[in-house]
């Protein structure tokens, strides 16, 4: 079980307001019930859960090919892209930086949308609870 350590910044040191990387961007129909979301894969998730089906997640190596910088002006032009077609923008990861996440949630808010994310601990500190319409916890586990 992972327990949140918010002692710490979230990644093992990893600044809280240092910028969101994304590895994906999905717009999925079954992640958030009865919800269409601009879905984002974010990089450097420090709980490498045994079995986890999003490895390709846990490293944040900036600025390799397939990791890119999730700014508010490219979220926001996803958002007016997407506009009238998506309902939510969820977050697989990226509590670990605490201040950018809060930040996009607030962006996303500001723009008539649903907010999710998606973590493997048991909870999220307040203040990123405060932001959200939905919230996934608990580590990943192969089915018994």
């Amino acid at each position: 079980m992972h327990k949140p350590q918010f002692v710490q910044p979230f990644g093992g040191g990893v600044a809280p307001d240092a910028p969101l990387l994304f590895v994906s961007e999905q717009i999925t129909f079954q992640e958030v019930p009865d919800e269409i979301a601009l879905s984002f894969l974010i990089a450097g998730c420090p709980l490498m859960c045994k079995g986890c089906h999003s490895a390709d997640s846990w490293s944040e190596t900036a600025r390799q090919p397939h990791k890119t910088e999730l700014t508010a002006e490219y979220l926001q032009r996803q958002i007016d892209k997407y506009r009238n077609m998506i309902s939510c923008v969820l977050f697989l990861g990226g509590e670990w930086h605490i201040r950018s996440l809060l930040q996009h949630l607030a962006l996303a808010k500001q723009n008539g949308l649903k907010t999710c994310l998606y973590t493997g601990l048991d909870d999220v500190p307040p203040a990123i609870r405060a932001e959200l319409t939905f919230l996934k916890t608990g580590a990943w586990r192969r089915e018994r």
